[in-house]
């Protein structure tokens, strides 16, 4: 039996959800007007209160030694709030700041997008006399101010430009993907350390709050300061160079198309990372100058370019170290293993050597830097296990330093030269291979640190250029980076090693080179250049019975 409601009941349901729905209303009406009143309420406070931006200290770059090579200078950067700026002041400010007429227009015209509220800095690195300008003539220049910023300093005359890097403005492509952080006009690291360790080195911004009158007139702090926000210095990066090695290394480059690299083969830490010609770091503290970019980008020797990573070419008779230890650890051959040279090898045509070595074994080849012993050798080898033990000690790969400029050379295998010639490729171009030339292109870098694997029997860590940081009680931090073993038997770099102990210390390439006191093995090589004049290279590592230091040469 279905429920009879009076009409009492009606009245009574009907006024209860027009109650229900009218307390909803006073609810949200209450809510509107007395719960968000503070909300709302701080909302117009906002209005009168200027957050300023407080960029944090960035972090310095101090040698192995703890000497410092990159700190912070002061400098004056002019700024312009497009909020409170008149435009009538556009020629007058280009001129005061020697800026290029329409800079200031266009300025403004590009960050439109953003807050206009946002300081846009017109000019960093101002001279003093375009700030007492300003200072003098503030009242009749709304939106203009200047703040002192910190700008890159270079206190030792170690350069090392491809090393360090240098920032830039942050770009509007970037400053979408990085808005959470950055500002337009903000600096971020462009290359080198500074690109790499950007997180790191920029600490975390700080701001000031500060009471401003309806015409956006500072009147003091807000709330006494307690509600400003310290920024926090960047981490100070403690390299892995020598910076007394790096400026012998630069110096004796002397301008010259070149590159050295130093790695301690026990830690992978790289002590030294020249490239020559180099670039000058201080002209990329703020705004470069356009005349010296054009100088950069006229200059045949590519200052810019980081010769020490990134220049891949043949490694010539260095290689030949390789393919002795591929040989060996193969079981091709042993330590004492006789191949025949008469002066010359022929296969499809003759390919000379520098010699008639007659019957040498690995160790006498090394040291005799003989082709034709490598000639051969390369057939016993095979090309597919060339390129297997040429990966393992890291070539044709970026071995992951932490600087992004780095390129991963050529080591050819079977089916590069399928792609080329088909599968009935010509087995003579093995001859070029054995001895480090041909299609086989590697990096300096990549040369240390094979040797540096020679040097401590195949085991080191991935090479790298910062070893830890300081906290802000100086307290020192250690990154941990991958450790490498190529996995081949001490037997065989024993064999390898004493072939360079005699290119240096015996009848070898290299006897020029040897130091009192000081044991060195060492590789001589000579790159082919079809464009010019052919590389000379050298491998070497010291001293011989406990090596520290492992180095590759390239001029």
């Amino acid at each position: 039996m279905s429920a009879r409601f009076s009409p009492f009941d009606r009245k009574k349901i009907f006024y209860g959800i027009i109650l229900a729905v009218v307390s909803v209303y006073i609810f949200k009406l209450f809510q509107m007007q007395i719960l968000a009143h503070a909300q709302f309420d701080a909302k117009s406070s906002d209005n009168s209160i200027k957050a300023i931006e407080q960029i944090a200290l960035r972090g310095v770059f101090y040698d192995r030694n703890l000497q410092l090579l990159v700190e912070n200078t002061p400098a004056y950067t002019v700024r312009i709030t497009p909020a409170d700026y008149d435009t009538t002041l556009n020629r007058k400010i280009e001129t005061v700041l020697d800026l290029e007429s329409g800079f200031i227009s266009n300025m403004l015209y590009k960050n439109r997008v953003y807050s206009k509220f946002i300081p846009l800095r017109a000019k960093r690195g101002s001279d003093f006399s375009a700030i007492a300008w300003i200072e003098e003539n503030k009242e009749h220049l709304p939106g203009v101010d200047y703040v002192i910023e910190m700008q890159r300093g270079y206190p030792d005359s170690v350069m090392g430009a491809h090393v360090f890097g240098y920032s830039k403005e942050i770009s509007p492509q970037q400053l979408k993907k990085e808005e959470q952080y950055y500002q337009p006009g903000d600096l971020i690291g462009s290359i080198g350390l500074e690109k790499k360790y950007e997180k790191d080195l920029r600490g975390e911004k700080g701001y000031d709050y500060i009471l401003v009158d309806s015409r956006r007139r500072e009147v003091g702090k807000y709330k006494n300061g307690l509600n400003d926000v310290p920024s926090q210095k960047g981490k100070d990066l403690v390299l892995s160079l020598d910076g007394e090695l790096q400026r012998i290394a630069e110096v004796e480059l002397n301008g010259r198309a070149g590159a050295v690299v130093a790695i301690e083969p026990a830690t992978g830490e790289v002590m030294v990372l020249a490239s020559s010609p180099q670039f000058d770091l201080n002209q990329f503290s703020y705004v470069t100058p356009r005349d010296y970019l054009r100088q950069l980008l006229n200059d045949p020797l590519k200052p810019q370019y980081n010769r020490a990573t990134m220049s891949a070419h043949p490694p010539g008779s260095t290689f030949k170290l390789l393919c002795a230890i591929a040989a060996l650890d193969l079981g091709v051959i042993t330590p004492s293993t006789t191949l025949f040279c008469g002066g010359s090898f022929n296969y499809g045509r003759s390919f000379k050597c520098h010699g008639s070595h007659g019957s040498l074994n690995v160790i006498q080849a090394i040291e005799k830097s003989c082709n034709v012993f490598f000639y051969q050798l390369i057939f016993k080898i095979g090309l597919d296990n060339l390129k297997s033990y040429a990966t393992r000690f890291g070539f044709g790969k970026k071995l992951g330093i932490d600087i992004n400029e780095e390129m991963r050379g050529l080591i050819p295998n079977s089916a590069y030269y399928e792609k080329i010639y088909g599968k009935n490729w010509p087995q003579g171009i093995l001859v070029s291979l054995g001895i480090g030339q041909g299609e086989i292109n590697v990096t300096p870098l990549q040369l240390a640190n094979y040797c540096a694997l020679i040097a401590n029997n195949g085991k080191s860590f991935v090479p790298h250029l910062v070893k830890g940081y300081l906290d802000e009680n100086k307290k020192f931090h250690s990154y941990k980076y991958k450790q490498v073993n190529v996995g081949i038997k001490q037997s065989v770099f024993d064999v390898v090693k004493e072939g360079m102990f005699l290119v240096v210390n015996g009848a070898g390439t290299a006897t020029h080179v040897r130091i009192n006191d000081i044991q060195i093995a060492g590789k001589t090589g000579t790159a082919q250049n079809p464009h010019g004049k052919d590389h000379a290279l050298f491998v070497a590592f010291a001293p011989y019975g406990n090596p520290k230091i492992a180095v590759a040469v390239l001029v």
